[in-house]
């Protein structure tokens, strides 16, 4: 295993080369759910994208992830990346950057974007998902919209390593012993790690 990618630069080449996909997805993939929609499924599936920002802190490569409120209609109470759902005449660049801004507070002019990770599909919520990967020079300063952001972890991609643990999780559709990672009190779980498993992968291939 060679050393972690740390640089803007390595990154965004090897985003461009083949990505490791649902190989890494599945490490993650909460059991019973599947990565692609059922046919029948296409018309109801609602394409979203998020943005996995990255900043360099002393040594250590870190994310920011936020925690969503308790009361929020998706997802609420988990840790996830800034995004959400894609508005007409707006591309998926555009959706991930706007959500960016608009629940953490980054303005697009302070993000470098590198690349896209492998688009998957979250059955629960029909959400199709696009991770866009994001640079930032310097450390970030939060301004958080309350109604859709708790709180921010600064998460260092070497805490993603594996083994990886299990948590039997309270989940819409029943209790559900999940593969996560837990981190400062936290749990990540779900389409949080799957995307963060890809991007972990990638920087960390042989």
């Amino acid at each position: 295993m060679r050393l972690m990618i740390t640089s803007p630069d390595k990154i965004a080449a090897a985003l461009k080369a083949e990505l490791p996909g649902s190989q890494s997805h599945y490490k993650m993939l909460p059991p019973g759910r599947v990565l692609n929609p059922a046919p029948e499924d296409q018309s109801k599936v609602k394409p979203s994208s998020v943005l996995l920002l990255l900043f360099r802190d002393v040594d250590d490569l870190k994310v920011c992830l936020i925690k969503r409120p308790a009361y929020m209609k998706h997802h609420a109470g988990q840790i996830a990346l800034p995004g959400g759902r894609i508005e007409p005449n707006e591309s998926a660049s555009e959706t991930a950057l706007r959500e960016t801004y608009e629940e953490i507070g980054i303005p697009r002019d302070k993000i470098r974007l590198l690349g896209t990770l492998s688009s998957f599909y979250v059955e629960v919520s029909r959400f199709q998902i696009t991770p866009f990967v994001g640079w930032m020079d310097t450390n970030p300063e939060f301004i958080l919209c309350p109604d859709e952001v708790e709180k921010t972890i600064l998460f260092p991609i070497e805490a993603f390593k594996p083994p990886y643990s299990t948590i039997e999780l309270k989940t819409l559709t029943g209790l559900m012993k999940v593969p996560c990672v837990k981190y400062d009190g936290e749990i990540i779980w779900g389409a949080t790690a799957m995307i963060l498993s890809e991007f972990y992968d990638l920087i960390n291939q042989a």
